[in-house]
């Protein structure tokens, strides 16, 4: 590692996000470690160092901090779309796996006393469900999340972890910059298997689908959302970092779509005439959209980048997945 080099941790550095991050920073100069439960699925890892470990693990997580990281990294969580996050059925395991990953991090980066500087992501999924039922939403300014009651435990498990951050930071002096991400997409992102996002899942259907054919919706299709796409993610990741705001503060977009809306963007992408057929599924809240006046205010900056643009790009990486793993397979 040259001398001058920043050195950064990215906790989950196997993940969609976190492996991103972890290109971002190489290309920014910064030496890199990763850690994460497993390798970056799609690609390999731009990480100078990467350790295929388990963040739950006490042990691990106390040899991680006998180094010192001039800024950490903290995308490591139990998580998926709807599919996985509003069954109930992983509960347990998502706020269990998730608690105790944030618990040991803290614990032992404050321990060793080389954790200066850290970001935490957190998750739309903190806001209250009373307030996200209608599919008009105007978007959710940060200091709504109070008072709480969030949709699901994972959104509880977040509130908590946003709390547990802020009290090292009081307590012990640690920098710490916390966002609330809203539905990030793109390539190199899970597309199949339960646990993928709204935008992966329908531009798969779609790519999967034969002209004339039918894709299904789960609901009437008519829950809204709003979707950033990666690189503008890690743009706002990267100037919270630079700032002197520790948030929470909303990473996502104001352009609101609903489901239905999507999939047809998808089709047109493709080129393809389809139609839906609403199916029961999980659904999570009606209406989500991100309120970015805060984030302008602070960083003096904002995403901007269009959904549309996001989704071609999406859809053409999943259509070259699918076509490799038809002949792999």
């Amino acid at each position: 590692m040259g001398l001058n080099k920043l050195k950064a941790l990215v906790c989950g550095a196997g993940g969609f996000i976190g492996s991103h991050l972890v290109k971002r920073l190489k290309q920014e100069g910064y030496w890199v470690r990763g850690i994460d439960l497993k390798y970056p699925e799609f690609a390999p890892t731009a990480a100078d160092d990467f350790w295929k470990e388990d963040l739950r693990n006490q042990l691990i997580v106390s040899d991680l901090f006998s180094d010192s990281y001039d800024e950490a990294y903290q995308l490591a969580a139990d998580m998926g779309g709807a599919g996985y996050i509003f069954t109930g059925e992983h509960d347990a395991e998502v706020m269990h796996n998730s608690a105790t990953i944030n618990l040991n991090i803290l614990h032992y980066g404050q321990k060793s006393g080389n954790l200066k500087k850290i970001f935490y992501s957190s998750s739309a999924c903190v806001y209250p469900e009373h307030i996200q039922q209608d599919p008009a939403n105007p978007g959710l300014a940060e200091h709504l999340a109070y008072p709480a009651a969030p949709d699901s435990e994972y959104g509880w498990e977040k509130l908590f972890s946003e709390r547990l951050y802020f009290s090292f930071a009081r307590n012990y002096g640690i920098k710490v910059h916390i966002a609330r991400f809203h539905n990030i997409f793109g390539p190199e992102g899970t597309w199949t298997g339960g646990r993928e996002k709204a935008p992966a899942a329908i531009c798969r259907k779609v790519a999967e689908a034969v002209d004339d054919g039918t894709i299904e919706i789960w609901g009437d299709g008519k829950q809204t959302r709003s979707f950033l796409y990666i690189d503008e993610c890690l743009e706002g990741v990267r100037r919270l970092m630079q700032s002197d705001f520790s948030g929470p503060v909303n990473i996502g977009s104001e352009e609101m779509v609903s489901i239905n809306q999507l999939a047809r963007m998808a089709m047109k992408i493709a080129g393809k005439k389809l139609s839906i057929r609403h199916v029961p599924g999980p659904l999570g809240v009606r209406g989500r959209n991100s309120h970015n006046a805060l984030i302008k205010e602070k960083l003096g900056w904002t995403p901007s980048a269009s959904l549309y643009n996001g989704m071609a790009r999406t859809y053409e990486w999943i259509t070259k997945q699918i076509a490799t793993t038809a002949v792999t397979g």
